[in-house]
Formats: C-alpha cells, structure tokens, sequence
C-alpha cells in the first residue's frame, strides 16, 4: 500500500461523503455490510487493474473504453496515448466516471475529474516510481526509457464521489 494515514482517513470521508449523498436504490444494493472501508480498499487495489473509463464527446455521447488502472495515495490513476480520442476529451471536458468490476462479487466505482499529471516532475517521482514498480517486472527494465519516457500520457481522478462494493459470504 502507498496510502499515508492521511490518505486513508481523506478516502474514508469521501466513501462515507458517497454513501451518504446517494439514493435509495443505490442505498438498498450497497447495504452497509456491503461497503468497503478504505483501508481494506487500498490494501486489495494493488498493482495494474483494469478500469473501464467514461469520457464524453463534444456532442453530449459518453464514451467508455478500458485502461490500466492504478489505485495510488487514495485515487485512481490511468494512462493512454497522449493523441488518444480518451485524451482529447478529457482536454475539453475532464469529467469522467470508471469502475472496476472485476467479479460480481466486488466493484468500485469514481466519478470526478481527470487531471493530467507530468510524470518528470518531482511531486510525482512516487507515482512514477509506482508504475515502474508495476510494468518492469513485467515487461523488463528497458519499459522505463523505451515506453514511459516516450509514450503514454497518465492522470489521476480527483474524485467527487466514489462507491464501493462487496458480496459477503
């Protein structure tokens, strides 16, 4: 986990921030043994995870496609082709929803705003150091200065609302 316990106490308020704001249907789903805490969140979102991504076009249409994600200090975190369609909305209108559903059994959904991060700046040198962490090993030392260096583009989504989901035995 890369979550201080300041992350962790900023995500236990927003999840409960959710919970709290939303409907009754959602409400009699997402019971309260359903929820997961963050500090149980951050400790099952490690490594790659796959999101599916809504953007929305400059039409009004939403648009979801999937991308790696990354659960990093309390948020998600995405990266795509700098010249992606993905990317030019987000330019244009950064408000985006993901969820990552792995199973029935558990989901995790965010909705807020995408914000491009520079990974050669020193504020992200952990998040960098976090995907380095999570690619190498797969796809070997070079990843960093023949991919990374050169290729994808990452943001973070600064979370208005995030709901969480588990099916207890």
């Amino acid at each position: 986990m890369h979550e201080t316990p300041e992350d962790i106490q900023a995500l236990q308020m927003l999840l409960d921030r959710s919970y709290a704001s939303s409907g009754p249907h959602l409400r009699s789903i997402i019971t309260p043994e359903r929820r997961v805490g963050a500090r149980e969140l951050a400790a099952r979102l490690l490594g790659m995870r796959l999101l599916v991504l809504a953007t929305v076009s400059a039409d009004g249409r939403p648009i979801n496609g999937p991308v790696d994600g990354i659960f990093y200090r309390g948020a998600w975190h995405f990266g795509s082709s700098p010249d992606s369609v993905r990317f030019r909305h987000i330019r244009r209108r950064p408000h985006v929803s993901a969820t990552h559903l792995p199973a029935e059994e558990f989901a995790v959904t965010v909705h807020g705003r995408a914000t491009q991060l520079d990974l050669r700046s020193s504020e992200q040198a952990g998040f960098r150091q976090t995907l380095l962490e999570t690619y190498a090993p797969r796809y070997g030392s070079e990843w960093e200065t023949e991919f990374l260096d050169r290729g994808p583009v990452y943001a973070r989504i600064e979370a208005d609302k995030m709901f969480t989901f588990q099916m207890t035995s």
